[in-house]
């Protein structure tokens, strides 16, 4: 208290300016509207400004929940896009059927560099993850699930040497096998497509209906390149990935809930056929 005391007395004038000038700015503003109105703008930029930098700190330190909020929602959108309550031809479906679901999960680690690349996600059996479930993101297809602890799952890249993905060229049925040669972590190849198929750099490339992992026409990638094979009778297909398979993140996992039902029938089909 006596240290507060000797300041005072030691700054008494400097502290009797600083009162009598508060006292006269005040006055100033108070009885001049020109003054006023310049404070009054000053105030509400200086607490304009303040109030949008700590906005600006609140959000920085809320984007973290912000995208597991877009993440649950785009978890939901995939769900009901596909468990549309319409088929193609227009008609309406039993709203109680389901084909597939979707959780949605992140990658924990990830590998691009070698020929059998493989990717860890932070979901498993707890979450009902199996393995054969389908892989994506946001811009298109990931892999598939391989092997399955209780807390994560292992999955095949599609930039695996083993990786054998069925996809077909964008609006038309003309199918074939998405593979990787393992030179470029960019761009895998199309097999199978016959050479009387009219192809453009461009085309985009989807997953195809024979697949029993992906929906249907889920992104893939576009040709950047093609050419007849040396047999002169297919493409050799070169497809760029809308994924940049160097930076993923946030992931989904999909279920064909039929599949065990399509897999039986295919194999009681093919022993019927020997």
């Amino acid at each position: 208290m006596q240290q507060i005391i000797n300041f005072l007395v030691r700054n008494k004038i400097l502290l009797l300016y600083f009162f009598f000038l508060i006292i006269s700015l005040a006055l100033t503003v108070q009885t001049h509207s020109y003054h006023q109105s310049k404070f009054l703008n000053s105030s509400n930029a200086i607490s304009g400004g303040i109030f949008e930098t700590a906005n600006d700190v609140s959000s920085y330190f809320n984007l973290r929940e912000e995208n597991r909020r877009l993440h649950r929602e785009n978890e939901r959108l995939h769900t009901l896009l596909y468990n549309s309550e319409k088929d193609t031809t227009g008609l309406p479906m039993d709203s109680t059927l389901r084909e597939y679901t979707v959780v949605r999960g992140r990658v924990i680690r990830n590998s691009y560099a070698s020929p059998l690349n493989y990717i860890t996600i932070n979901k498993g059996r707890k979450d009902s993850i199996k393995q054969d479930m389908g892989v994506i993101t946001t811009l298109g297809i990931l892999g598939i699930v391989e092997n399955t602890s209780a807390n994560y799952a292992t999955v095949q890249s599609i930039l695996n040497e083993k990786s054998n993905i069925n996809a077909k060229i964008k609006n038309t049925n003309h199918f074939g096998s998405l593979v990787w040669n393992g030179e470029d972590y960019q761009t895998v190849q199309l097999a199978d497509i016959p050479r009387l198929v009219e192809l453009h750099i461009g085309d985009t490339i989807v997953t195809g209906a024979m697949s029993s992992i992906f929906p249907e026409n889920i992104p893939i990638g576009a040709i950047s390149k093609f050419d007849l094979d040396q047999s002169k009778s297919f493409y050799s297909i070169e497809v760029r990935l809308f994924n940049d398979m160097t930076n993923i993140n946030n992931v989904y996992i999909i279920e064909d809930l039929n599949r065990a039902e399509k897999i039986e029938l295919l194999t009681e089909t093919n022993s019927n056929d020997q």
